[in-house]
């Protein structure tokens, strides 16, 4: 889990969404104290597991909910 002084980093991983409908995508968020904030941080790549070799070390994974997304395959705290 990665905590700056910004709050606890999230990267949501989604399969194939709107706007790069080829690719898996990886978005960083910030969660604050009163707000979440999405970053231009971003990952892509062609496969699900490329992608996880790019996510930063040390993260947890968690999967997704019921009612999250579609595209939506996981979360990385």
């Amino acid at each position: 889990m990665t905590v700056t002084g910004q709050g606890l980093e999230i990267w949501t991983v989604y399969d194939r969404p709107l706007d790069y409908p080829e690719s898996f995508v990886a978005r960083k968020s910030v969660v604050g104290a009163s707000a979440v904030t999405m970053t231009h941080e971003m990952f892509t790549a062609d496969t699900l597991d490329e992608l996880r070799a790019l996510l930063p070390r040390g993260l947890y994974r968690v999967h997704r909910f019921a009612q999250d997304d579609p595209n939506i395959v996981e979360v990385w705290l």
